[in-house]
């Protein structure tokens, strides 16, 4: 089989990487993609750093062996806990990950002030603190950790994440920031809720449009863009129904999802 019309893997804990899928079948509609949920372990953010980094480590081989040429790892933890280990672990597949927005953010504010919402394993990830170090310089940067968000978004229960929001939120408007950047991909599927909270004067910056075109600039630079294609296939380690019933429910998204069984290949296992 020609390479450039093997399938694009695409990985998130949960529903939150729908958003990116999404961006990325809208940019790039001849792509054969599939989709992997580990819902089982769902949400990322409130495991350790090992767990996470393990988890990729066997859905990306899982990807890869379903032919995956390239995969996105369509979630901010596991891109924190797990991005650079993943290029080490399979240096023969291109591997995007979720870049916490920073840059654009910095370079767009006018008061000097942004905030960053995003789960407390992405702020303790070495990915995080290198995007920081690198676009954050002369800027206030104020974060902070939701634990609950992601979690009522797989659940369903956005309504519930207006009063969590109110309350993470206040400091950093307090502040005086102009951007907010969305560190986790559920928080795409929060955006009404997030924007009633910072009202509209404060830019929210969500970087999945950013990853659909990292993706066309990487499968461009190796010659793997395909011509004819389209399709996705969809799995999840834990309920298919539930899975369709998010993506109807959340993003009106009609989809057949399938139980994959994701086999744990023991924390460190993989460490360098």
């Amino acid at each position: 089989m020609d390479l450039a019309s093997q399938p694009v893997g695409v990985f998130d804990s949960g529903v939150g990487g729908l958003a990116v899928l999404m961006e990325i079948k809208a940019l790039l509609p001849d792509e054969d993609l599939v989709y992997v949920a580990d819902q089982e372990w769902a949400p990322y953010g409130r495991r350790t750093l090992d767990e996470v980094r393990d988890r990729s480590v066997a859905i990306s081989a899982e990807l890869i062996g379903r032919g995956s040429k390239a995969v996105v790892v369509a979630c901010n933890s596991a891109s924190a806990a797990a991005l650079h280990h993943l290029r080490e672990v399979f240096p023969q597949t291109p591997f995007i990950g979720m870049e916490p927005a920073l840059k654009p953010a910095a370079e767009n504010t006018l008061r000097g002030a942004i905030g960053v919402l995003a789960t407390a394993t992405t702020f303790q990830g070495e990915l995080y603190a290198s995007v920081l170090d690198r676009h954050a310089n002369g800027v206030e940067v104020h974060e902070v950790a939701a634990p609950r968000l992601a979690m009522l978004v797989e659940d369903g229960l956005l309504d519930e994440a207006e009063s969590d929001l109110k309350e993470l939120l206040a400091p950093m408007l307090a502040a005086g920031i102009d951007s907010l950047v969305l560190g986790c991909t559920h928080y795409s599927f929060l955006h009404d809720q997030i924007r009633a909270a910072v009202g509209p004067d404060v830019r929210l910056v969500d970087p999945a449009p950013a990853v659909a075109r990292q993706v066309r600039r990487v499968l461009e630079e190796s010659d793997l863009l395909n011509s004819s294609g389209g399709g996705t296939a969809y799995f999840t380690s834990g309920d298919p129904g539930r899975l369709e019933e998010q993506a109807r429910e959340l993003a009106d998204y009609s989809i057949a999802a399938v139980r994959i069984e994701i086999e744990d290949q023991g924390i460190g296992q993989h460490a360098p």
